[in-house]
């Protein structure tokens, strides 16, 4: 997998996750939820995204996503 594909869904997973922890614990957990919409709309205008530059020092390789 691509550092794309893996952020893509690590942020769907991190999206889910959290809407089921706002649904069955407290809707406190939305405010993660916004947290991961905000950086992933700000990486698509700016291009620094941490998670890439995490996974690239874990050694996933760069890519195209599709």
């Amino acid at each position: 997998m691509t550092i794309e594909r893996v952020v893509f869904a690590v942020a769907g997973s991190f999206i889910l996750i959290s809407l089921l922890l706002a649904h069955y614990h407290s809707e406190l957990w939305l405010w993660f939820t916004a947290f991961v919409g905000a950086n992933l709309l700000q990486s698509a205008f700016t291009g620094f995204c941490p998670m890439a530059i995490i996974l690239k020092k874990l050694g996933v390789k760069p890519g195209s996503a599709f």
